[in-house]
């Protein structure tokens, strides 16, 4: 089902995950891509102002034209002008899926108060830390599970309209 509406119009959202450890010669894992690029496309679809990384670095082509001190700066920049945080959490044969950047953006997002809404798998793999797994204790953080976003790309729409305290208005 796909989303076309303007659900998310005047919603900024910071797109966030793997890149580092998700590059394979010639590019971006297809797995993780395909997740990654659905969260943003079906985001854009619904009217939200999207932030990524992925985007800016054509997932991984352009990552080596970046330093260190462009992209720190360049994402908190971002984390403190998003309305909502949107980690992808990619686990591939069971295991979480490195990615150092994005547990610090969910540090940022955490300590700035910014609504976090992670689409990772559910319940989370076990190889996932304490601290993301209790994230939610802390932090407005709710995690979605990849596998029904992928089915039903709504679910992140509502996902993050809730994070906002605001429901889908009837067209």
């Amino acid at each position: 089902m796909s989303v076309t509406s303007d659900a998310l119009r005047g919603v900024t959202l910071f797109v966030g995950g793997p890149i580092q450890h998700a590059l394979v010669p010639g590019g971006m894992a297809t797995p993780i891509r395909e997740c990654l690029s659905q969260a943003i496309d079906q985001s854009r679809r619904a009217g939200a102002t999207v932030l990524s990384a992925h985007v800016a670095e054509k997932f991984g082509a352009d990552t080596a034209s970046f330093t260190p001190d462009q992209v720190s700066v360049r994402d908190y920049a971002w984390m403190r002008e998003c309305d909502v945080f949107v980690p992808v959490l990619p686990v591939l044969d069971g295991t979480l899926l490195r990615t150092d950047g994005t547990h610090i953006e969910l540090g940022w997002a955490s300590a700035l108060g910014r609504p976090i809404v992670g689409i990772t798998d559910q319940p989370f793999a076990e190889s996932a830390s304490h601290l993301l797994k209790g994230l939610a204790k802390v932090a407005a953080a709710t995690f979605l599970s990849a596998k029904e976003i992928a089915t039903d790309p709504a679910l992140l729409v509502d996902g993050v309209l809730t994070a906002l305290g605001r429901t889908r208005t009837a067209v």
